[in-house]
């Protein structure tokens, strides 16, 4: 079964030459030239991932992100052609998984876009029953399922992006342990691990007690050890 991928790009010639060289690869393209049109069909079929343009006229990347978000956790891999740390920050905050700097080689393009799907269905698939394993409580009104890949608060489920779950999971094998930024970013990013990294990580540290805390200005299950990284009990 082809992997169904939407291409969102106002540029004609980027959605062609992503289109020619994923649908080479074996992939099932469908194109969008604006937001709009992108939420439309987000929200009329079922894609494996989006690769979405953050400079678009109209609606850029980031809303789109973010309205995705609210019915879909669906890969997201932002394509820009600015490199500076806030345009990460913000594409990350709203939800998006990856991201990708304009001009990219091809290389780089599938690797990620394979990483992604790959974790995005892997894990979301059941594991055989004598492997699964059992709901971990990780404070009295959380729990989490990491054969599911989801998360209850108070008894109701919360949306993780794969990231963010990736990162919690990550904590949760190394309970009780300090988790220095370099080891995470390289665990979970599975790329090495620059200065700029950290503000990444902090982005979705926060996003992350955003949805697990009853209050994130006093956070108690995801504790930051000044100086040295994060730590939960």
């Amino acid at each position: 079964m082809h992997s169904k991928t939407l291409i969102v790009d106002d540029d004609p010639n980027i959605r062609e030459v992503l289109s020619v060289l994923l649908s080479s690869e074996g992939y099932d393209v469908t194109e969008a030239e604006n937001g709009t049109m992108a939420l439309e069909k987000v929200n009329s079929m079922a894609f494996d991932i989006v690769i979405l343009d953050i400079m678009m006229p109209d609606m850029d990347g980031i809303e789109v992100c973010r309205r995705i978000r609210e019915k879909s956790s669906v890969p997201v891999l932002f394509l820009t052609a600015k490199s500076q740390d806030r345009d990460k920050v913000e594409a990350y905050t709203t939800g998006g998984d990856d991201f990708l700097e304009k001009p990219f080689s091809q290389t780089e393009l599938l690797m990620k876009i394979k990483s992604l799907i790959r974790r995005h269905t892997e894990y979301d698939k059941p594991a055989p029953r004598a492997e699964r394993p059992g709901s971990e409580v990780l404070a009295d009104n959380l729990i989490v399922d990491v054969r599911t890949r989801s998360v209850q608060k108070n008894g109701v489920r919360i949306n993780l992006t794969d990231k963010e779950f990736d990162i919690l999971r990550y904590f949760m094998e190394h309970r009780g342990e300090v988790v220095r930024n370099k080891d995470l970013y390289e665990s979970v990013w599975g790329e090495d691990y620059l200065t700029s990294a950290g503000n990444t990580i902090m982005v979705h540290v926060l996003n992350l007690r955003k949805k697990l805390e009853d209050d994130v200005s006093k956070p108690k299950i995801i504790k930051t050890v000044w100086g040295k990284g994060y730590r939960i009990e």
